[in-house]
């Protein structure tokens, strides 16, 4: 505990990294997964084998081989771009952007396929009623399609959050200050790395659980007047 108590601050700058990491890297993902989703089920043939290929890519390759790939070939590429069109000069991607952009998009394919089936899970007819009563589609979304996405995709949503938070361990190996980085150097620097492991284990035990809690809160508030079985 004494060691524990003397890297207390780097622990929990290491925290609030991956805490931050997993908030920025989920809105990315909220977009493509929304973006997916509404490819997938459109009438574009386009669209649908865009959202298909995005898909099937992201999820058929290693998180970590992706992590590696953006912050390291993606730097090179850009770079690269920018010698040969003479449009921009030397261009460093920082840890936490690399970062929080790749798990945004790996977690976006599992989120397209999280909102595509709540989707498909609402009664066509609530829809056909909308617009047979002049409802705009905005209006549509808001008060028919939103509601009950939310109630139907919550379950995968939460499952694929809890994913998505473990999976910020992974920026670790590029060098991003995040909790298992700052608890493995603390550990190694003091020869006790299974102490600072297991106060690692611990904090990823407690950020999961506060957002477990969370989610049945929200699952509670929208399936407010629906009769369970």
């Amino acid at each position: 505990m004494d060691l524990l108590i003397e890297y207390h601050s780097q622990l929990l700058a290491g925290t609030w990294m991956t805490v931050k990491l997993a908030l920025v890297s989920l809105a990315i993902a909220l977009v493509f997964g929304l973006l997916g989703a509404w490819a997938k089920l459109s009438k574009n043939r386009l669209a649908q084998r865009l959202a298909g290929i995005y898909t099937t890519l992201v999820r058929g390759v290693p998180d970590l081989v992706l992590i590696l790939l953006v912050f390291f070939g993606g730097q090179v590429m850009i770079n690269e771009l920018g010698y040969a069109t003479g449009l921009w000069g030397y261009v460093d991607i920082s840890k936490f952007a690399a970062g929080a952009a790749t798990i945004g998009v790996i977690f976006g394919a599992y989120f397209t396929e999280t909102f595509r089936g709540a989707i498909m899970a609402i009664p066509p007819g609530q829809i056909e009623a909308g617009v047979s009563c002049g409802m705009r589609r905005s209006l549509i979304f808001r008060h028919i399609i939103w509601p009950q996405m939310v109630r139907y995709a919550l379950p995968g949503f939460t499952n694929n959050w809890l994913v998505q938070l473990k999976t910020t361990a992974l920026v670790s190996v590029i060098g991003l200050q995040d909790l298992v980085y700052n608890a493995f150097t603390a550990g190694r620097s003091t020869g006790q790395l299974f102490t600072f492991m297991a106060a690692a284990f611990v904090i990823y035990l407690m950020l999961t659980g506060l957002s477990d809690l969370a989610f049945r809160a929200l699952d509670r508030r929208y399936s407010r007047g629906v009769v369970r079985a």
